[in-house]
């Protein structure tokens, strides 16, 4: 059963692209990194760093240390229905904690065929619209508030 704590990682380059990949499982569900704790005791930053390497490829310990940002936010959504199953009997919200990864301009990308399908890089206003997750829209918002 998954833990319904998550995390979610919002990746970006110098030039303000974001990065967004298509969920397998669901076409056009855009979406930044994002996944759940695997064992209730993980460290948010550990697992916001395995997450990003099991679905993009990128290693953050090969990063500057600065690299992956706490944003020092959460928020708690309800769980769509049609993941429920993967959850306890009963639970039906999650609590997501926000982190940033700043990236080199050159970074390599390898999905995870069996969670998405293709990325992009895409101007942050764009991408945040572009999001299924309204809360996504708004982590990707709010970091590029808090750099101007």
């Amino acid at each position: 059963m998954k833990i319904p704590i998550s995390v979610l990682v919002v990746i970006y380059k110098s030039n303000g692209e974001v990065l967004l990949i298509e969920r397998a499982d669901r076409a056009n569900f855009w979406q930044s990194v994002t996944g759940s704790l695997d064992f209730l005791e993980e460290n948010l930053s550990l697992a916001a760093s395995r997450e990003v390497l099991e679905e993009t490829g990128i290693d953050i310990a090969a990063l500057p240390p600065e690299a992956l940002q706490d944003m020092h936010h959460q928020i708690e959504y309800e769980i769509y229905p049609q993941w429920r199953y993967r959850y306890a009997p009963g639970v039906t919200r999650n609590t997501e904690h926000w982190f940033s990864l700043g990236v080199p301009d050159n970074i390599d990308i390898t999905l995870a065929p069996r969670e998405h399908i293709a990325y992009q890089w895409l101007p942050y206003r764009e991408a945040a619209e572009k999001c299924f997750s309204p809360s996504n829209g708004q982590a990707i918002l709010k970091l590029f508030s808090a750099r101007q």
